[in-house]
């Protein structure tokens, strides 16, 4: 970045020299009269890059972390604008008109007004844009680690609302399959199993960014199995699937919850007969999703605790997705949610 800018600096100076002197050498050449311009702007760049420098590293450092007093920044600031300038107009007087026009122009004066001002002018021009690039640059950089944070929250943030799987699930369904195995029943390996695979899931799969229909269908179904462990006939569950594409991406644990919160605060809190209907159907990359849940009275799915599982799945669904509706309907008897999601739709985090 340096090397091109100090190049496209050379170029511009070479080609604002070549137009401001060329006129007045009738006798040179087109390449001619570019060479020595090239030569001349060159000749001056070493003070032009010491002092775009001394700028840039010292003295803006010191005015941004405010290491000192305002007054010795500007003291330092005109010493070295005075310094630079002597030592351009030494480079001028003393080494470009002797040794490259060679005759074809006399020296100025030294302390030449116009010679002062122009240098002035260029040295504030060069070190002006090296200063707006620099300050550019470390802006999109600081903008672009805001960025970063913020996706990493919102990452994190994520990953935990999908951690916030019912404990107690587990703990009742190892009890069942306690239960199960002190009766040695045959259905305890199968129970075993399916448990296993939902906790390998959680483990190592819900950390992917997508995942296919199919495997959330997969632990939806092993899910739903194991509730059926703990409730016997007292349950029913009827799961619609229509589905255009099994290898359709979704995100990790999308529809899980509805799942869980279904059982958490319908069935588990009813005392008789409980029933869930699970409607999922999938057509062009547009998923319907619809799971309705008898209950026993109002209080079963308004707690505090139904609430903040919702709000977690809506939020869920907030970063994942940029096109989707939620809808949820709470009658006396039952409990029904209703999810529209265009899962082509990925929101970027």
């Amino acid at each position: 970045m340096h090397v091109l800018f100090w190049s496209a600096y050379l170029a511009e100076d070479t080609l604002l020299a070549y137009f401001w002197d060329g006129a007045r050498y009738v006798s040179l050449t087109n390449f001619e009269k570019i060479l020595l311009s090239l030569k001349i702007c060159a000749a001056l760049m070493p003070p032009k890059m010491l002092f775009t420098y001394l700028l840039l590293y010292i003295i803006l450092d010191r005015v941004l972390q405010q290491k000192s007093r305002s007054v010795i920044n500007i003291f330092y600031l005109l010493l070295a604008i005075a310094a630079t300038i002597f030592l351009l107009r030494v480079i001028d007087i003393y080494f470009i008109f002797p040794f490259i026009y060679q005759g074809l122009e006399k020296p100025p004066a030294f302390f030449s007004p116009f010679g002062l001002l122009f240098d002035f002018i260029d040295l504030g021009f060069v070190s002006g844009m090296a200063i707006t690039i620099r300050q550019l640059r470390l802006q999109f950089a600081g903008l672009e680690r805001e960025k970063m944070l913020l996706k990493e929250k919102l990452e994190a943030e994520l990953k935990f609302l999908k951690n916030q799987t019912n404990p107690h699930f587990l703990f009742n369904t190892l009890n069942n399959i306690y239960a199960l195995a002190r009766k040695r029943s045959d259905h305890t390996a199968d129970a075993v199993m399916k448990l296993s695979k939902i906790l390998r899931f959680m483990l190592y799969e819900s950390g992917r960014k997508f995942i296919s229909i199919e495997e959330e269908i997969r632990l939806i179904d092993d899910y739903i199995d194991l509730e059926k462990i703990r409730y016997n006939e007292n349950l029913q569950v009827f799961f619609e699937k229509n589905i255009d594409n099994e290898e359709q991406e979704v995100s990790p644990l999308l529809l899980l919850p509805f799942v869980e919160n279904a059982f958490k605060h319908g069935v588990s809190e009813s005392f008789y007969d409980s029933k869930v209907i699970i409607k999922l159907d999938l057509r062009q990359g547009h998923l319907f999703f619809e799971i309705e849940n008898s209950k026993e009275d109002e209080q079963a799915s308004t707690g505090h605790a139904s609430k903040i599982g919702l709000l977690n799945i809506k939020r869920q669904l907030e970063l994942m997705y940029d096109d989707y509706s939620l809808v949820v309907d709470n009658q006396p008897a039952k409990f029904k949610v209703t999810l529209n999601v265009n899962l082509e739709k990925h929101g970027e985090i």
